[in-house]
């Protein structure tokens, strides 16, 4: 029997665990892919092989060095890369199933790996790689967090997909600490070892989530009955009559929403920007995903752009320690967001967090113009903006950091998930590209001011979650479709929503529909409303009479 865990009287199999960690490794390939190439630009034989000018150090020596353009493309390409493999991510992910879409973009993922490893002097066929590697980044990023939605229980979603974050923030890190580890290396193994660890992590990955159960509701929507209603048993974890009767529940549910799904047709791209009927706030919902995924982005990677210039004010000059320090600090304050998305919901967490980072931007932005911290005697300012940038960074990793992720997989209705989301995700790559190729030449006009800039996007950020997002915590994917088919609901008010004949949030089951017996429960009947589509699911789905009359008789349908 699987051990089972109750979360807020929800059955959270041990299955749950291990698929919220094993996929979580896409996570990691993303921030250790990212995080890797800022110290590989300062490690001498990369600078020797890579390296375009030559510039004069404090010490009046002459190195090598980077154009702003070269540095650009060999940063941003990934974030290319990254993009487009979102989009055409979904296609896969759709049409192949969740697990089969991982395993054929951790694929796509090692032949950017290969391309980096085999180049010798040419900067072009490094950037391709990065691209090649963003594909499969990309199309991950997309990928798992709605594979974790669509397969964990509503009470531990939030854990789950926050998750995903956490392993973002922990492949950063542990990039930064294996570079520390290898640039004392005076030869092309000091970052040859770095970028081939990769294919590690992706053969970890792609062979690990067959060891994992297929998307429940990937499963139902292509007609596999059978396989969705036991890949549901062995995620949630069966151990009595009562987790039985949940997993019957919640089955029942998926089955139900997709029949009402099947009647608006394929879905299509356009559809995603301008509804379909039948679908409430189809769009709506498209642009939501997208500007929170956006606003994601604008704040964090500037602190992470400036990092070794305000430590070096204080006299840490080597910058890969400036790294690891702001690296540690992102990674373990994400694990307060696992607790803060889990009980303290959505919405209340993005705005009061969005008004945090606002201001510890603007005391940094403020700080940097005042008196410029690499001059000598500004030692305090420098201390600072440290503080400021770490306040930050531990507001932004415990609720904008994972919530994005969260939010891009439990929005959006099975139909148009994928597309939805692959959407949103390629608005988040768009803006790293933005940020990490503009953000040097804009740094040369406006320096420190460069911060007021950001410090509006997070205000800005705040604002929009507080008027335009839904609380859509504690309940499941087909509940929160519900939520945004409610007529009149306003964002604001939405955390006071509870599904109809439901007691509270985070239920397993309506009101009635619970009876113990002996300590186990089982489902006494279902809503008259959803009684036929229900029996005309099940005459798809039993075989034969005897089971038809037995679901009826279950369901209390004559």
């Amino acid at each position: 029997m699987p051990k089972t865990f109750m979360v807020q009287r929800q059955p959270i199999g041990l299955t749950t665990i291990c698929l919220a960690l094993l996929s979580s490794m896409g996570g990691f390939l993303f921030g250790y892919d990212t995080g890797q190439i800022s110290d590989m630009l300062l490690m001498s034989d990369f600078q020797d092989r890579f390296s375009d000018t030559m510039e004069q150090n404090a010490q009046g020596e002459w190195e090598p060095a980077y154009t702003k353009v070269r540095e650009g493309l060999i940063v941003a390409l990934l974030s290319i890369g990254t993009l487009v493999g979102a989009v055409l991510g979904s296609w896969f992910a759709d049409k192949l199933g969740r697990r089969f879409a991982m395993t054929i973009e951790c694929g796509v993922f090692s032949v950017g790996v290969l391309i980096q490893i085999t180049t010798n002097r040419a900067w072009q066929q490094l950037a391709v790689g990065r691209l090649v590697s963003g594909l499969g980044v990309g199309a991950l990023s997309a990928a798992v967090p709605v594979y974790m939605s669509e397969c964990v229980a509503p009470n531990f979603r939030g854990t789950a997909v926050a998750c995903y974050q956490l392993m973002i923030t922990f492949g950063i890190l542990m990039a930064y600490c294996w570079c520390i580890g290898t640039r004392t290396l005076e030869s092309d193994a000091s970052w040859r070892i770095i970028v081939g660890l990769g294919f590690v992590f992706a053969f970890i990955l792609g062979a690990g989530v067959w060891l994992l159960p297929e998307s429940p509701r990937w499963l139902v929507k292509h007609g596999h009955h059978d396989k969705g209603k036991e890949s549901l048993s062995r995620i949630r974890g069966v151990n009595n009559d009562y987790d039985r009767a949940v997993v019957e529940h919640d089955f029942l549910e998926i089955i139900k929403h997709v029949k009402l799904e099947e009647h608006a047709g394929t879905a299509s791209w356009v559809e995603c920007f301008i509804g379909t009927k039948g679908v409430s706030k189809l769009a709506y919902r498209t642009f939501l995903g997208m500007f929170i995924q956006s606003f994601q982005q604008l704040g964090a990677n500037y602190f992470f752009y400036y990092g070794a210039t305000i430590f070096n004010s204080v006299g840490i000059e080597d910058s890969f320690v400036t790294q690891i320090i702001l690296g540690a600090v992102n990674f373990v304050c994400t694990f307060g967001g696992l607790y803060v998305m889990e009980n303290f919901g959505r919405r209340k967490p993005l705005v009061i967090s969005g008004i945090w980072q606002f201001i510890w931007l603007v005391i940094f932005a403020s700080a940097g113009t005042a008196r410029d911290p690499r001059q000598e005697g500004n030692e305090a300012f420098g201390k600072l903006m440290i503080v400021s940038a770490c306040l930050f960074i531990a507001g932004y990793a415990s609720t904008w950091g994972p919530a994005a992720w969260i939010i891009t997989g439990e929005t959006f209705p099975l139909r148009t998930r994928s597309k939805q989301a692959a959407l949103a995700t390629a608005a988040n790559w768009a803006w790293n590209f933005l940020i990490s190729f503009f953000s040097p030449f804009i740094d040369e006009d406006i320096n420190f001011a460069y911060g007021y800039v950001f410090a509006g996007c997070n205000l800005a950020a705040a604002l929009f979650a507080f008027f335009f997002l839904y609380e859509s915590a504690d309940l499941t994917l087909e509940q929160v479709d519900e939520m945004y088919s409610t007529k009149g609901l306003k964002p604001w008010k939405s955390g006071k929503w509870t599904p109809e004949g439901y007691k509270k949030r985070g239920d397993a089951m309506e009101q009635g529909k619970e009876e113990g017996v002996g300590g186990a429960k089982h489902i006494e009947h279902v809503p008259a409303a959803s009684e036929s589509s229900l029996t005309a699911s099940a005459d798809g789905h039993f075989g034969n009479a005897e089971h038809k009359s037995a679901f009826r008789a279950r369901m209390g349908v004559a």
